[in-house]
């Protein structure tokens, strides 16, 4: 783990650049993991027994543990969750049409994104393409698409109020009507016959490159902060934590920004799967396995708001969340966040261990929140969750803003959380 903000802040613009996808993340995490002495274990075999580190990949999510050698009725459990998918464009099947002398490309929107935050941006498109034989071949071609806002002489009342057409006015540009078709050049990055092609995920994202900004460099401007903030925080907390006693877990999964609801993401099998594997080559049998379950703890880290200098009534008046002034516990009345008593004391001991600044958000009465994994991997496995993460400004936008060194801050409490 990056021992200065500076250098966790490097890592993360790289680890940024590298993910323009939920796929792209999770190779990335995946050769990281592997680079850090993790070995890879199949779901389609049987899982590895006796002490170690290991992880698996399903599509966009991966799930990484440390093992202990044994397992006994004083093992403990402590899982970190994040995601690896943001808002974005999500290229149709039948990718590109042509339109009185432009080649568009042919998207639907993913997520609850900003939509005028895309507006005349350089786009890149990336993804996976599926071959006949099943591999699936991680594509990318930087700024190849834009979508071109209407000129104010065309609308003299835009600054009156825009309204988008989530159909109409959301089309990306992608050359002219000569340009080659977009997955003929993806096929050729990737070195496949264009007939072995028989599927693709293809999203759009931002190709400006994350930065600092700010008359110090004290600000830091990137796509994709909700989530990959998260996941590259509990990323950098495990890769080369010590050994121990107990099973630490790591799981950034797909698709938070849809649902959840699907093989891939929290609310489907795969954590539980997981476990409830890593506990049969233990051993443990159902009873012990829920045993494990009960002594255990897990937290929820996805991106939360900042206090919005120019919107200073969308939030609580008593709620003052400052950019650097550390990560976020998130509470909800409701439990549309997972946050209760018991596990606020988790967090503040972590925090406290680690010596960096914390800070609590809540929403302002008559501005409903949002939702992360946490309730959803409370409600599944019976998990005592607590809710985090860094705070941004623009949430879901297609550039995002969040202080310097809160992503360190972030890293540092999860890395004392899974030394326990």
């Amino acid at each position: 783990m990056f021992s200065s903000a500076s250098q966790h802040l490097d890592d993360l613009a790289a680890f940024v650049a590298a993910s323009p996808t939920s796929f792209h993340a999770a190779q990335t995490v995946a050769d990281r993991l592997t680079a850090a002495g993790f070995v890879e274990a199949d779901e389609r075999g049987a899982f590895p027994a006796g002490g170690g580190r290991f992880f698996v990949k399903r599509g966009g999510a991966v799930i990484a543990w440390r093992q202990p050698e044994r397992f006994d009725g004083s093992t403990g459990l402590r899982v970190v969750g994040a995601h690896t998918d943001s808002p974005a464009f999500k290229v149709k099947p039948d990718v590109d049409f042509t339109t009185r002398g432009w080649r568009q490309l042919a998207v639907e929107i993913y997520g609850g994104m900003l939509v005028n935050s895309w507006l005349d941006r350089d786009l890149g498109v990336a993804g996976r393409l599926v071959t006949r034989d099943g591999v699936a071949h991680l594509v990318r071609l930087a700024s190849v698409a834009r979508i071109p806002q209407l000129a104010i002489h065309l609308d003299r009342g835009v600054n009156d109020g825009l309204k988008l057409d989530r159909q109409a006015h959301t089309q990306p540009v992608l050359g002219l009507e000569t340009s080659p078709e977009l997955l003929a050049a993806l096929v050729e990055q990737a070195g496949i016959a264009p007939s072995d092609v028989l599927g693709h995920d293809l999203f759009t994202f931002d190709s400006q490159a994350p930065m600092r900004i700010g008359l110090q460099g004290e600000l830091f401007a990137s796509g994709r902060l909700d989530n990959l903030s998260s996941t590259h925080a509990a990323l950098a907390a495990i890769e080369d934590l010590g050994d121990g006693s107990d099973l630490v877990v790591y799981a950034t999964f797909d698709h938070e920004e849809i649902g959840s609801e699907t093989a891939t993401g929290a609310a489907g099998p795969f954590l539980s799967d997981v476990l409830s594997r890593i506990a049969d080559v233990a051993g443990l049998g159902g009873d012990g396995f829920k045993a494990l379950i009960a002594r255990g703890s897990c937290i929820s880290a996805d991106a939360g708001h900042l206090v919005h200098p120019n919107y200073q009534q969308h939030h609580d008046p008593r709620v003052d969340l400052r950019p650097g002034g550390g990560p976020m516990l998130k509470v909800n009345a409701n439990q549309r966040y997972a946050t209760n008593a018991q596990t606020e004391a988790i967090w503040n001991l972590a925090c406290e261990r680690a010596g960096v600044p914390h800070q609590v958000f809540v929403s302002n009465n008559a501005m409903p929140c949002g939702s992360t994994i946490g309730p959803i991997t409370a409600t599944r496995l019976g998990l005592a969750t607590v809710d985090v993460g860094i705070g941004l400004l623009s949430m879901h936008s297609a550039r995002e803003l969040c202080g310097a060194d809160d992503p360190h801050y972030l890293a540092q409490a999860l890395r004392a959380y899974f030394e326990g």
